[in-house]
């Protein structure tokens, strides 16, 4: 019997998981074995997934999980360099050339387990079947908006949480937008058509802000782009690529523009093709907002968890592109589970 084992998520402000209670029944129904960790943080109770009829153990119990159990998280393992023997279904960011990615394949290795990499599900045409990317567009967008209204109080952004749902953080992103006595900054979205730029734009529109929408289209002649500097915000939907051209070059920092604040979701400050490259590192929950020019100003959004802001919405919209590729895991040499493992073994052969 096909055993999946649901761990509890370890990373701090990580408070989502991959799968529903009602989901776990849909697998149960179909005949797989499903174990859930008792977690601090999780937004769905332990009790739902019992009453579910899933087997329940301890936090972090999964390193002694059956060796046949197919262990199920989000984000990143504690970094201890333990073998991992377990085929584990999660975010790896190993394939890309990362340091910590080599040290996690190099576990694998020696442990002889198998990484199925959430980012390389795949359907046949090389979709990913899921992703998290509505909720981080739209979680931010909430964050930009709020530098911005710092902004206007002559201050940098303070720090963010973890919301209950959407409409808590609806309610007071309208408090601190009305508390700044200020008519709505306008807004361009790039990326506006795909999943990011869709959450960006309804956050902003949910707002009252007037959102220009710009996508392939507008981008193609490769720019420059002095359009960007005559809104008040800019929000970058669009992951590096060495097809991406440069949206806010440096020059900018100094430019005559009206821009004053950044919101980079795809959040890629290494990447040589970084195309916000005013900035060079990731920005933090407890530091959203990183100053880059003074006169006039400029701040950077760029946190790389903003789904985790709404666990709840992400978590349910997650889980429901998920299950159906979840619900094939009886069958491991077919479909997305063997495209994702010819992957690994690709990027296995360099380690």
């Amino acid at each position: 019997m096909t055993h999946l084992w649901v761990r509890a998520e370890q990373r701090a402000n990580e408070d989502r998981v991959g799968l529903t209670p009602e989901g776990a029944k849909a697998l149960i129904d179909a005949g797989l074995r499903v174990t859930v960790e008792e977690s601090g943080v999780r937004v769905i109770g332990i009790e739902d997934y019992r009453d579910a009829g899933c087997e329940i153990a301890p936090e972090n119990a999964w390193p002694n999980a059956p060796h046949d159990a197919i262990i199920f998280g989000l984000k990143e393992l504690p970094e201890d360099g333990t073998p991992l023997p377990h085929r584990h279904i999660m975010f790896g960011h190993a394939f890309k050339g990362q340091h910590s990615g080599r040290a996690l394949l190099e576990r694998f290795k020696a442990g002889d387990g198998t990484l199925y990499d959430l980012e390389y599900l795949v359907d046949e045409d090389g979709r990913r079947v899921a992703a998290f990317g509505y909720w981080a567009g739209f979680a931010g967008a909430a964050v930009t908006l709020k530098a911005w209204a710092a902004q206007q109080h002559g201050k940098l952004c303070g720090p963010v949480g973890v919301y209950k749902n959407k409409d808590a953080l609806l309610n007071e992103l309208h408090a601190e937008l009305d508390a700044t006595n200020t008519a709505r900054p306008d807004a361009i979205v790039i990326g506006a058509l795909g999943r990011v730029g869709t959450g960006a734009s309804d956050l902003m529109e949910a707002m009252g802000v007037t959102v220009t929408k710009w996508d392939m289209p507008e981008t193609a002649h490769g720019g420059p782009f002095p359009e960007i500097l005559d809104h008040n915000l800019f929000i970058n939907c669009i992951l590096a690529g060495p097809q991406t051209p440069v949206f806010v070059p440096r020059d900018a920092l100094t430019a005559d523009r009206k821009l004053t604040a950044i919101g980079d979701v795809a959040c890629d400050p290494d990447s040589d093709y970084n195309p916000v490259p005013v900035y060079n590192r990731a920005t933090t929950w407890d530091a959203p907002a990183l100053r880059v020019a003074d006169d006039p100003v400029l701040d950077v959004m760029a946190i790389d968890n903003l789904p985790s802001m709404l666990p709840l919405e992400s978590s349910v919209d997650y889980a429901s592109q998920l299950l159906p590729s979840l619900l094939t895991l009886t069958d491991l040499s077919s479909g997305v589970w063997a495209r994702a493992e010819a992957t690994f073994n690709t990027h296995m052969k360099d380690i």
